[in-house]
């Protein structure tokens, strides 16, 4: 009977290879010293032509060489990375490991390592706060990690086709943004919703109700993006 001898590759984070390349120059180091640094600090031999290789962008390193790369190159592993997208790589970016991480934010490891599997959030507030600020979460990255994407459409959805001014409060327990900000960017949406509304009314000519219908489930469809589009500009 055939043995399945296939190894999972390891996932590989978003590495930049060209900012690895800037650095060692700026260090004046080769390749070859790359790799003895990286050895002697952190016991990993790698070859100096795969150092080579990650510059060239034809492979990258996994977490543990990422790491200790950094080490080498006296830099922060996010230096290192593109701009990180899945929590997975916010942690890269800070250097930390996944048992580290959780230990910080006082959350059990495995429950820490099935989110970042993509699990459902399954800590308190406090927990969530921690993470944001362990791993400098943009709020946006921060909602989403902890699974209230789809409390913070519910109302926006309700602000922008009611009365915006009753969800500044609710919008602000999930959003780590002031005040002011919430109530500016809701007034906004708020009124392009109820004048792209009125206007599809009034000039849609023979679409009428159905016309506005279409257009106001398009508006809500991308109410989460354009709040925080908004929000950060």
């Amino acid at each position: 009977m055939p043995v399945n001898t296939h190894v999972r590759e390891p996932r590989r984070p978003p590495f930049d290879a060209e900012a690895a390349r800037r650095h060692r120059e700026a260090l004046g180091m080769t390749p070859a010293h790359v790799a003895y640094g990286m050895a002697a600090a952190y016991g990993l031999r790698v070859p100096p032509a795969t150092v080579a290789a990650w510059e060239a962008g034809e492979s990258a390193p996994t977490d543990a060489e990422l790491t200790a790369l950094a080490g080498a190159l006296w830099c922060a592993p996010g230096e290192l990375l593109e701009a990180p997208g899945t929590l997975r790589e916010y942690r890269l970016a800070q250097g930390l490991a996944a048992d580290d991480l959780a230990r910080r934010i006082g959350m059990d490891r495995r429950a820490y390592e099935r989110l970042e599997d993509g699990g459902k959030w399954t800590g308190n507030d406090r927990q969530a706060a921690a993470l944001g600020e362990v791993l400098q979460l943009p709020s946006a990255a921060l909602v989403r990690f902890t699974g209230r994407d789809e409390k913070l459409t519910e109302l926006l959805t309700s602000a922008v086709t009611t009365r915006w001014q009753a969800y500044v409060r609710p919008v602000g327990k999930l959003v780590a943004v002031p005040r002011e900000r919430i109530q500016e960017v809701l007034q906004e949406l708020h009124g392009e919703y109820q004048a792209g509304m009125a206007g599809t009314l009034n000039w849609g000519g023979g679409g009428g109700a159905g016309e506005a219908g279409e257009a106001g489930r398009a508006f809500l469809a991308r109410i989460l993006a354009e709040f925080w589009e908004r929000i950060e500009r």
